[in-house]
């Protein structure tokens, strides 16, 4: 149930309920209207926590200190998650060694983040009449990343490209 179907206090229609303390311990099935008594007593709200039950579980307790403590764990939870996030490496199929290396270190860097990669190799003119050339160059990217990679989707050659998605290894 999110917070915003909590019913709060006077919102709360049905009685009797099974009320619980703001230590946690079992008061009993108490009249709504005594509830909301021994709520306004100890300075709480009376909380319905579970509505589906019947009797309706009530809880005494701060309701705004606890819709900020939810707020504060959801942006932490937030924090710590991490997007992946897709980088293309565009490559030719008559690239040079060193620009190939080049490009190699920045695709495991990405891994490494853990970001996933995409290889797009472009074939222009009369490349393409060559397509054994480019699967040997996405093999060889493959085989240079094993240690970091997993192949998400293989070798796929669709026109004029031919693309290799890598995810990086988890351990």
């Amino acid at each position: 149930m999110s917070q915003d179907e909590l019913r709060v206090n006077d919102r709360i229609r049905i009685s009797p309920v099974r009320l619980i303390d703001e230590e946690g311990g079992q008061v009993g099935i108490v009249p709504t209207d005594e509830a909301r008594r021994m709520a306004r007593e100890r300075r709480l709200d009376l909380v319905e926590v579970a509505p589906n039950a019947r009797p309706p579980v009530c809880k005494l307790m701060d309701y705004g200190k606890h819709k900020y403590e939810e707020a504060r764990k959801s942006r932490e939870a937030k924090k710590k998650q991490h997007n992946i996030q897709v980088k293309e490496v565009k490559l030719r199929p008559r690239i040079e060694t060193h620009d190939l290396e080049f490009k190699l270190r920045h695709a495991r860097r990405f891994l490494e983040e853990g970001d996933k990669v995409k290889f797009t190799l472009m074939f222009r003119g009369r490349e393409i009449t060559h397509p054994e050339l480019g699967r040997r160059l996405l093999e060889h990217v493959q085989g240079v990343l094993d240690d970091a990679a997993a192949v998400e989707s293989g070798i796929a050659r669709e026109g004029r490209t031919m693309t290799l998605v890598l995810a990086p290894r988890r351990e």
